[in-house]
């Protein structure tokens, strides 16, 4: 039955009671969006996202063709709809026909708030559900016909997949409480084993298997002894069964552990010692016995152990006889491997349990059971012994977590998706491919404009949310998150939101305060703050001993005494140091962002690699930005994951919860939890391009220029402007200025940059003493201090008539490093522009290949090929990378006064440029020879470059072309003369170019005709 919705859909999105079974859903159509109709009856089971199509994407993301994969994903959903409607109907009935022990019907009825009132939250519906799954599938399948059903598929599909174990998976939303489940189904078995010791479907030894540390630590409340236990703090069991669970014998431990490692520490050349050139390969590796031993001692005189994975997602027995890494390649090939190593080594340790001590069940824990790449299944297949499923997007309709918000549209003209959906794909180019020990010294000022632009909208909503929260009077500040690709990007974003020493290069270093007042972790003074507001967390930062000030542990003294209290309450007495190393601090402080009153408690951004990937709980997460590749929907769901804990549990009037937003950029997240089969490569014709002996008289020779030398007057400046000294900043310079983010449900928000508006003043000055510091310096690198007020006066007269805003672009985003140094070269190209007839421009070549030559071109290619003229190019083919180009070859051809043409694809002719800071190469398209004045033996050499759309780097090109080299190149008098020309409209390249060679050869003669006025003397008059 569908209805109206009782109020305005985007205000209400929650429709559902935490602590009830949901009733009502919205409906979503064919394309998984909203209706804006509510449904009332519980969704049922289908795998869907709560993330909402980009506006302009026409294609439909989701494929309907049923196969044989959708067949089986329809089977899983058929089976999970089915248990769950047994559970409903099992749950309704009297206890007498509930067929489980008094112990398990007491803490059913527990759970359910049937006898006992919570002093807090009571367990959510969706937590009892996920524990009655597993209790049904223990205690009451075995005895009923449909429950064996039930138990024969699981075998089935475990004999498949992991033979010799049984797993069932237990599928939740992230932020839905997954440790509360593992807490009430340990309750469960050590309840139902200290009260029925014969019994063998209990247990109270259980091993607990998690995929990193930060983990591990998480969950150190499911030990009893812990200070924050859950079955005290939480009242998961009634205070007479508490004693019970004091028996409990828990081991938590990270895959890792499972290792074989070396009992002996040989060198190399001391193991070939040993073992002698054909002696047997010596035996220095633990046993399965004495990893055991290890690992969990506590377990090992026990049998009939309990397993639980967490995030087990990770855990799977590679399939056999379908690789699928063969069509993987680069980090996606990498990816897959760390994959598949990780799941080898987690369940041949869980194996060697099974083999050694017995394992009665094994229950997965994720939001996101899925077999992820390298596991020889189609990524994204559902794990088949998932029994239950509590989606996000039920978790969502029922107020659970929060509603994730991503970029649907902004104002980038004519793109599919949002800019900042995919903001890696943007910037990847700009980004340092390898980690901070590997990397040379990077600045953090020239992070890519998208990505500072990415972070200034997505910061301008964070003051919002900053001072909503300190308005509220809450404890802890909104939390700010940023999951980068490595160490060097990590470590450049820390300090360029928090701050840096920048160092000179005479060992002195200034600050750099950070770019975003809130994250700043320095003071006015430029002192360190002694509790930083930014935390980095990676590898190289643990390690380079620079991880806490050296006043934090004065300032944080109390919550490092109440941390080693709780180590004491929970390890006993010899177990905390008398000194924490900044290490295991760090840690803490990362494991407690949010918390009232403890190390993290203040921590308002987090920069990390990955350890926030999952398994790190932070209920203040307000704020996400993906600065990496995602390889996988999976890996996707888990970052978005890290910002939906809520931040209040707090019933409103009508006994629901109140919306709470994440606002996430930089994750593609579009999972349709469909399997993504990887298709083959289709084969691609290869072309070898080549120079033709037969064409010898057609070659092109040119100048290798590597650099340009202008002379400029010391003392007084001026400059010429020009339309191509001119910068616009436009959002497809800068980086969407909005961004519409929005959830499948909920109130949208857009992203701006308006809180960057500045005085016009102040962009004058950074800009001029910019333009000062990078191109005016004496003889011993200072800077010419005399010049700035003249270069202050350009500098406002370029402002004043050449920097144009568009599309909410703000003149202050000047003061980003790349984009001041794009508007300092325009400045100084007007300033040389200005004195090059006085001061020309010299250009400087290589000095071992000075010259190149279309004679030295040879290789092979797969792009398209024009088949030239062997009257008009030396090289038999052109290589076009658009139909502009292949028509321009036509053009060259048919055109009288072309000689010869070739096309710029493995000629390595380049020109050097700059673009802001950096130096890059410029590759022309195509080089003409043109006879403008009848005399084959002084051809014009003109460089034609092809332009459909004219970004801004096109005028740094022409600019360099026009100003340095044309005129370097033509001073120097031994490589012809060359002139530069750009051709923009594609619709009529015939009539611009034979337009364009009527302009120099009128040009030519000219001159000609002016050079032969000067050089012949005036006739004497006869009078004289």
């Amino acid at each position: 039955m569908k209805s109206n919705p009782p109020s305005s859909f985007f205000e209400k999105s929650i429709l559902n009671s935490p602590y009830k079974c949901p009733s009502r859903h919205w409906e979503l159509d064919d394309n998984r969006q909203p209706t804006n109709r509510q449904v009332e009856s519980r969704r049922e089971a289908s795998f869907i996202t709560p993330i909402p199509n980009p506006r302009r994407r026409q294609e439909e993301i989701f494929d309907e063709k049923i196969g044989d994969d959708d067949q089986k994903y329809q089977t899983l959903a058929l089976i999970i709809n089915s248990l769950r409607q047994r559970l409903t109907k099992w749950r309704d009935l009297p206890q007498a026909k509930w067929q489980v022990t008094a112990q398990t019907a007491r803490l059913l009825k527990h759970w359910r708030g049937h006898n006992h009132k919570f002093q807090g939250f009571r367990p959510f519906f969706c937590q009892v559900e996920a524990a009655e799954a597993a209790i049904w599938l223990t205690e009451v399948a075995p005895k009923i016909k449909a429950g064996r059903q039930f138990l024969k598929y699981l075998q089935a599909v475990n004999n498949d997949a992991n033979p010799g174990l049984f797993r069932i998976a237990l599928k939740m939303a992230t932020g839905a409480g997954k440790t509360t489940v593992m807490a009430m189904l340990i309750a469960w078995q050590t309840v139902n084993a200290m009260r029925r010791p014969n019994s063998r479907r209990f247990t109270r030894g259980f091993l607990v298997v998690t995929p990193g540390i930060t983990i591990r630590d998480r969950l150190r409340v499911l030990l009893p002894n812990d200070p924050d236990n859950y079955y005290k703090k939480r009242e998961l069991v009634p205070g007479d069964m508490l004693g019970d669970i004091a028996r409990a014998k828990i081991v938590i431990t990270n895959y890792h552990a499972f290792m074989l490692r070396e009992k002996i520490d040989f060198s190399q050349g001391g193991r070939a010692l040993m073992q002698g050139r054909s002696g047997p390969e010596l035996k220095t590796k633990e046993t399965e016995g004495e990893m055991l031993r290890r690992v969990m001692p506590e377990l090992t005189g026990m049998k009939n152990i309990l397993a639980f994975n967490d995030e087990g997602h990770h855990c799977y027995r590679e399939k056999q006889g379908e690789p699928e890494e063969g069509a993987l390649k680069g980090d996606d090939r990498k990816e897959a491997e760390k994959n598949q190593e990780a799941a080898r080594v987690w369940i041949s340790g869980l194996e060697a349990v099974q083999r050694k001590l017995g394992l009665n069940r094994i229950f997965d824990l994720s939001a996101t059971p899925f077999f992820l790449r390298g596991s020889g299944y189609e990524e994204g297949t559902l794990f088949p012994w998932t029994m239950s499923d509590f989606s996000l997007m039920d978790a969502i309709e029922c107020g659970i977590v929060k509603l994730p918000r991503v970029p649907v549209a902004d104002n980038i003209p004519d793109a599919d998706m949002p800019q900042y959906r995919t903001l890696w794909e943007n910037i990847r180019g700009d980004m340092p491919k390898k980690g901070r020990g590997k990397a040379a010294a990077l600045d953090p000022l020239k992070l890519p404009e998208k990505l500072k632009t990415a972070l200034a909208a997505l910061y301008g909503h964070y003051e919002k949310t900053f001072q909503a929260w300190r308005k509220a009077k809450i404890e802890v500040p909104p939390c700010f998150i940023v999951v980068c690709n490595n160490t060097s990007t990590s470590k450049l974003v820390y300090d360029y939101v928090a701050g840096f020493q920048h160092k000179h290069e005479d060992g002195s270093a200034t600050l750099r305060n950070g770019r975003l007042e809130l994250f700043q972790n320095f003071d006015n003074h430029g002192s360190p703050l002694a509790r930083p507001r930014t935390l980095l967390i990676d590898s190289e930062q643990l390690e380079s001993g620079e991880a806490l000030d050296a006043k934090f542990r004065h300032f944080a003294k109390d919550e490092i005494e109440r941390f080693r209290s709780e180590v004491v309450k929970r390890e006993g007495q010899g177990a905390a140091p008398k000194e924490f190393t900044d290490e295991e601090l760090l840690r803490e402080v990362m494991n407690t962002v949010g918390k009232p009153e403890t190390l993290g408690a203040q921590i308002r951004c987090v920069v990390s690699v990955s350890m926030i990937t999952e398994g790190w709980d932070a209920n203040n997460v307000t704020h996400i930005l993906g600065v990496r590749a995602f390889g996988t929907q999976l890996l996707c769901e888990q970052v978005v994951g890290r910002a939906l804990r809520r931040q209040s549990y707090e019933l409103n009037k009508d006994g629901l919860l109140d919306a709470e937003y994440a606002d996430v950029l930089g994750v593609p997240f579009d999972f349709t939890a469909k399997p993504s089969p990887v298709p083959p490569p289709k084969p691609r014709k290869v072309t070898q391009v080549r120079a033709v002996p037969d064409r010898d008289h057609l070659e092109i020779r040119f100048p290798r220029v590597e650099g340009y030398r202008a002379e400029l007057p010391a003392e007084r400046l001026s400059a010429t402007f020009n339309d191509d000294s001119s910068l616009t900043l436009t959002p497809d310079l800068v980086g969407a200025t909005k961004t519409r983010n929005e959830g499948i449900i909920g109130q949208g928000v857009d992203l701006t940059v308006e809180h960057l508006r500045s005085r016009s003043s102040t962009v004058t000055y950074h800009l001029a003493h910019h333009l000062m510091e990078t191109k005016w310096r004496d003889g011993v690198n200072h800077p010419k201090l005399y010049l700035y007020g003249q270069l202050k006066h350009i500098t406002k007269q370029w402002r004043d008539g050449h920097l144009r805003c568009k599309g909410g672009a703000m003149p202050s985003q000047l003061l980003y490093r790349q984009l001041a140094d794009k508007a300092c070269e325009r400045i100084h190209a007007g300033i040389v522009s200005r004195h090059v007839g006085d001061y020309p421009i010299q250009a400087i070549l290589s000095p071992y290949n000075p010259a190149g030559s279309t004679a030295q071109v040879h290789f092979s290619t797969t792009k398209e090929t024009y088949k030239t003229d062997p009257r008009r190019c030396p090289i038999n083919y052109a290589v076009c990378d658009s139909g502009w180009e292949a028509e321009f070859c036509r053009v060259a051809e048919s055109h009288p006064q072309v000689c010869s043409y070739v096309k710029n694809q493995g000629l390595e002719f380049t020109v050097p440029y700059r673009s802001g800071s950096e130096s890059r190469s410029y590759f022309p398209d195509f080089i003409v020879l043109i006879n403008d004045r009848d005399d084959k033996a002084d051809l014009l050499h003109l460089v034609v470059e092809i332009k459909g759309r004219r970004r801004e780097d096109a005028k740094e090109k022409k600019n360099t072309m026009e100003t340095y080299w044309i005129p370097g190149v033509n001073r120097r008098g031994d490589y012809g003369r060359w002139e530069f020309a750009e051709l923009t409209d594609g619709d009529d390249i015939e009539k611009t170019f034979t337009n364009l060679v009527q302009k120099f050869t009128q040009q030519t003669r000219r001159t000609s005709q002016i050079a032969e006025t000067i050089s012949t003397p005036p006739k004497k008059n006869r009078c004289q």
